[in-house]
């Protein structure tokens, strides 16, 4: 690497606010990888410094220790040791430190010192610890580091500043010193000697944080607290997303009928663009508020400091049924998708808790559920008010309860089979209540949104054409009084399929949106858009497909496919993920096995339970 560019090596424990400075640092110039052979994930930024140096910044996953317990902690210390191969060594290295926390990060801090490498120590949230009164020598806290020590505010603008203008300096490495030998108890000596010189504080905690957790984490109101914000989060996926749904949807198939009518209307290119893309894509593309309303939700909890206090909240009850507090925040994560919710439990140390996490993380409704969801509840349950709640929203709820009791309940067996039932303790970092910072939340939810258009652009764009092709052809024969689909390659798989799934209520339609459903769940809304629209349904099918299938199916099949993605592992990604995280064909076999068992007892159930009562 030339003298004009630098490569900075951003490290810190989990909650340091790590993450917000390199967003700060790097704004939208980021780039988003795994690393060779893992799934852990790599974050990569651009930024020019005011010398116009050039520094390459990367956001290695947070560790306590270099003595490493995860693969996220064994790939920090890796790189940051320069010994990770591909990845250069750092130039040098900026350990970010909680402020309000120096207890824990500094033990941290000497083990990167260690390394002999160039350091810089960044010390952030400093507002909220001149909130709470701590005063930090800096000055002597540098002395007695030997690192050059630098204040930063990751949440505000221009927060970083000093640590801009410190690392465009030159920064020596460290001379290696007795201490970088010590033990771990030597090393908690070390901080406690170095904390007694350096910082003085009017109290241990927050008053805000105390006078909140009094009810947050109180053994009752604490839960009831809980399901108030997840009952909140489900009203609000229908009511806030809907003029928004509106809106796409009417922008969709004005863009449709403007492209098409440019076409013959019997042509194949025609057939292809209005029933194959537009009925496909635009069933899918509605569904992007409600689920960026759902990580708008999960940002912000997680931004707050809420999440880990709602893992030491559920630690009892998950524990009773063969799971962890650690296990929350993979599951939770898992409603947005299972995937990084399932890479998430590399944070859990015991490898028996974090099979378990990993084989009832699919159980979660992640959001490419929503859209299924969404689309049948819309169309089969009314739009009625139960008190202030809406009725749908509360069907949503029930739905997402479902999953998780579910979940609970599979954990429950799963303990029932391990010889180990010793007690635990549960003991983690409680990180300090702050105000989410609009900046960090944006860049989330954009994130989050391109990964899901990427989605619609790639896999779901190519598995709609490829619906299309299989419904148009061969083709319906001379004097046919069938809809050509009938007697398309699609169709003959979906009445072959449907001996399979007629007791459940399956007709043959919904039997073909399963298959390429298989690579996606949102694709099966995608593939019934095709498959009604080659059906003769009405041309508008993209914006009119819920009408058109509470029309044509009973209440009974609707619950039962709404019982079916419950269950159902209806994503080959996740599958391949718990293969690369277990490292096991049997797991893959075991999860896709009593997934797809349980999705069709599920459904079985419901549909005959529904004719029976209907």
């Amino acid at each position: 690497m030339s003298p004009s560019t630098m490569r900075i090596a951003l490290v810190g424990n989990p909650n340091c606010g790590k993450t917000a400075l390199f967003n700060q640092l790097t704004g939208g110039r980021q780039k988003v990888a795994n690393y060779a052979g893992v799934t852990v994930e790599r974050k990569e930024g651009r930024f020019t410094a005011p010398s116009g140096r050039v520094l390459h910044i990367l956001d290695l996953p947070g560790a306590y220790s270099f003595d490493a317990t995860s693969p996220d902690e064994a790939i920090t210390r890796d790189v940051c040791q320069g010994r990770y191969p591909g990845e250069a060594a750092p130039d040098l290295i900026v350990c970010v430190a909680d402020a309000t926390n120096l207890r824990l990060h500094l033990r941290f801090v000497l083990e990167v010192r260690r390394l002999g490498r160039p350091v810089v120590l960044a010390l952030n949230m400093m507002d909220a610890a001149r909130r709470r009164g701590m005063v930090i020598d800096t000055q002597k806290l540098s002395q007695r580091l030997g690192v050059p020590v630098v204040e930063t505010v990751a949440v505000q603008r221009g927060g970083a500043r000093l640590l801009i203008e410190r690392i465009d300096q030159a920064v020596p490495a460290i001379v290696p010193s007795a201490i970088d030998d010590a033990s771990v108890e030597q090393l908690h000596a070390e901080v406690r000697s170095i904390l007694a010189e350096t910082v003085s504080l009017s109290r241990d905690t927050a008053a805000v944080d105390d006078a909140i957790d009094r009810w947050a984490l109180h053994p009752v109101f604490g839960l009831a607290i809980l399901a108030a914000l997840m009952f909140m989060i489900f009203q609000a996926v229908f009511s806030w997303a809907q003029p928004v749904m509106d809106a796409i949807q009417a922008g969709i198939a004005a863009l449709g009928t403007w492209t098409t009518s440019f076409l013959p209307p019997d042509s194949a290119l025609h057939s292809l663009l209005n029933d194959g893309v537009f009925a496909g894509l635009g069933a899918v593309l509605v569904f992007l508020p409600q689920i960026l309303i759902l990580f708008l939700f999960i940002l912000v909890l997680e931004e707050s400091g809420y999440l880990p206090r709602a893992a030491f909240l559920l630690d009892r009850m998950m524990f009773r049924v063969g799971l962890t507090g650690r296990a929350f925040i993979p599951l939770l994560s898992s409603f947005a998708c299972a995937i990084p919710g399932i890479m998430a439990t590399r944070s859990i140390s015991d490898p028996r808790d974090r099979l378990t996490t990993i084989m009832v993380a699919p159980l979660m409704t992640c959001s490419a559920r929503l859209p299924v969801y969404t689309l049948l509840i819309a169309a089969f349950i009314p739009n009625h008010s139960v008190g202030i709640f809406n009725l749908q929203g509360i069907v949503l709820f029930v739905l997402y309860f479902a999953g998780i009791f579910s979940a609970l309940g599979v954990a429950f067996v799963m303990k029932r089979f391990r010889k180990d039932r010793s007690e635990h303790a549960l003991i983690m970092e409680l990180p300090s209540y702050r105000l989410p910072h609009v900046r960090d939340i944006a860049l989330g939810l954009w994130e989050r949104a391109l990964i899901f258009l990427k989605r619609v652009g790639g896999i779901i764009t190519a598995l709609t054409v490829l619906l299309w092709f299989l419904s148009s052809f061969p083709g319906a024969p001379e004097g046919a009084t069938q809809p050509a689909i009938d007697y398309s390659l699609a169709g003959m798989l979906g009445r072959g399929l449907q001996y399979v799934f007629a007791p459940i209520g399956f007709n043959w339609q919904i039997c073909i949106a399963l298959v390429p459903g298989l690579a996606a769940r949102e694709v099966a809304v995608a593939a019934l858009g095709t498959v009604y629209a080659m059906s003769g349904s009405d041309d508008a099918v993209a914006s009119q497909l819920g009408p058109v299938i509470a029309h044509s199916w009973s209440l009974a099949t609707a619950l039962s496919l709404l019982a079916w993605y419950v269950f159902a592992p209806q994503c080959m990604s996740t599958l391949a993920v718990i293969r690369r995280e277990t490292n096991s064909w049997r797991n893959v076999a075991v999860a896709a096995g009593y997934l797809f068992g349980l999705a069709y007892l599920a459904s079985l159930a419901t549909y005959q339970i529904a004719r029976a009562l209907s």
